[in-house]
């Protein structure tokens, strides 16, 4: 059977469906798309938590054409859409998993056209990772819920990639949210976010290990409060961030040696989310304070090889103004240029910023409800 490209599939679906939108800007095709490797990129939009609004955009780097709400578009008989809270997303294979949190599910996809395969039932998930045929994806565990006592450990789920069955779980602390598989380990950042709300020392403040052959929790590595990102440089070292508890202890950036598996350094930088390009980790940050009840809001870069502060603005010709609420991020890993979404006031369409490796302005567009999570789709 002829397998037709995402965006003719869009484009011939959108006649019945308005609320699929097409966005066409002669600055956005790369100068020689068919060097760049890719195809495109998926930018899944989280949507308000209860209001079922997760929604898959998608951008074509040969012509240049934003098409907004495609997972409806081409699954036009899935009940209740993409679902509610999207999380993470990522390619495997010729597989595109949408981690729906609120759901309870991940969405599988195939990942040249977003037609959907099946999905994994998992509780509460939060991220996905993958490694040689397997996908694991962490999960809270119990229900959504701010409870100081809460009772319920977290778990990391390992999937078959090509059965989509659960075939094995791994216990860590209370509300676990990114991982990373380096070093023969995955590990895993534990938040203990639902328990520290109303009480700092509640928050967990360890990142899990678990050996990859044995899928045993292995150790803990004590880090800080209220852990979020992790994610391994070229050298296998992680860098694991904080949220800090909004009052007190700021968010902070910390750096984990694989060889002595401890903290030996703490970057003086706040971060709510990153991306890894090369030795440069490009960081923002949208830091809430309970006592001014305020956002203060940066961008940055860390050289990772170096473990120094770059900058503390990547965005460099004042167009960061316009930007209300950065949720989201990647840098193109040949033409470096950035992508920052906005989410503005959570509850109406966002949007997407492209920048150029200089910091410049090149383009904006309007996305879905909260864009956060980018996938990048290869050249098939």
């Amino acid at each position: 059977m002829r397998k037709y490209p995402l965006f003719f599939i869009v484009l011939l679906l959108a006649s019945c469906r308005k609320d699929v939108e097409v966005f066409m800007n002669e600055d956005t095709s790369l100068d020689d798309p068919s060097q760049n490797g890719f195809s495109g990129f998926y930018l899944l939009n989280e949507g308000n938590m209860g209001s079922n609004k997760s929604t898959l955009d998608y951008f074509d780097y040969a012509t240049g054409t934003f098409q907004r709400n495609i997972y409806a578009a081409v699954n036009p008989t899935v009940p209740k859409q993409l679902g509610d809270v999207g999380n993470d997303i990522a390619i495997y294979g010729s597989r595109l998993y949408a981690v729906i949190n609120a759901s309870n599910k991940v969405e599988v996809m195939d990942a040249g056209t977003a037609r959907r395969i099946g999905q994994i039932e998992i509780p509460n998930c939060r991220y996905i990772k993958f490694d040689k045929g397997f996908a694991y994806i962490t999960s809270y565990a119990g229900p959504i819920e701010i409870n100081p006592n809460y009772a319920q450990k977290g778990y990391v789920a390992k999937v078959d990639t090509t059965t989509l069955a659960i075939v094995d779980k791994c216990i860590v602390g209370f509300q676990p949210d990114n991982l990373e598989i380096a070093n023969g380990k995955i590990y895993v950042a534990n938040s203990g976010g639902y328990m520290g709300a109303g009480n700092t020392d509640k928050y967990e403040r360890t990142v899990s290990v678990i050996d990859l052959a044995t899928f045993k929790e292995d150790k803990r590595i004590d880090v800080a409060y209220n852990l979020h990102h992790i994610k391994a440089d070229k050298r296998g070292d992680l860098w694991v961030t904080s949220r800090g508890d909004y009052k007190q202890l700021p968010s902070r950036l910390y750096f984990i040696d694989k060889t002595q598996q401890k903290v030996t350094d703490t970057l003086p930088i706040a971060v709510s989310n990153y991306f890894l390009d090369g030795d440069s980790l490009y960081v923002y940050s949208t830091e809430w304070s309970y006592i001014t009840y305020s956002n203060v809001i940066t961008y940055g870069i860390v050289n990772t090889r170096t473990r120094g502060i770059v900058t503390r603005s990547f965005i460099t010709d004042g167009t960061d103004k316009e930007i209300e609420i950065p949720y989201g991020i990647m840098v193109h890993p040949v033409t470096k240029d950035i992508y920052v979404t906005d989410a503005g006031n959570y509850v109406s369409p966002g949007i997407l910023y492209c920048f150029t490796k200089e910091g410049k302005k090149k383009w904006s567009v309007r996305t879905g409800d909260i864009p956060a999570h980018f996938a990048l789709l290869p050249k098939q």
